[in-house]
């Protein structure tokens, strides 16, 4: 069983919204509390790279091509991280991958792919 199960990805047209989640269905729930969380995206041929990030504390960091539409959020009780995607263009097309970091530990998801194309 893996350690994060992504769903949500799909194709969308531009201008549309997705939700992503990702799940930690084998981390307890102290750890997954004290756990910061993330977004990375790898386009074809790109690095992978972050996207947004949570820490425990709920601080959030975006980066700068998706500031303002998309929203980071997690749900500890559920050991669940969210990213809310709205106003997606065809440059956010890629694989994205949730990360969770804890002692210095990455545990990364397998992907979900979201493809924005009309």
């Amino acid at each position: 069983q893996r350690q994060l199960v992504e769903s949500g990805g799909g194709l969308v047209q531009p201008g549309g919204s997705l939700r992503l989640s990702c799940k930690s269905p084998r981390t307890i729930l102290s750890v997954f509390s004290i756990s910061n969380l993330g977004w990375y995206r790898q386009a074809p041929g790109k690095e992978r790279d972050l996207v947004a990030s949570i820490t425990n504390t709920g601080t959030t960091n975006y980066a700068p091509s998706v500031k303002g539409r998309f929203t980071i959020s997690r749900d500890n009780s559920k050991r669940t991280v969210f990213l809310q995607m709205n106003g997606l263009a065809p440059d956010d097309t890629a694989v994205y991958f949730c990360n969770r970091n804890s002692s210095g530990q990455d545990y990364w998801g397998q992907g979900t792919q979201v493809t924005v194309s009309s």
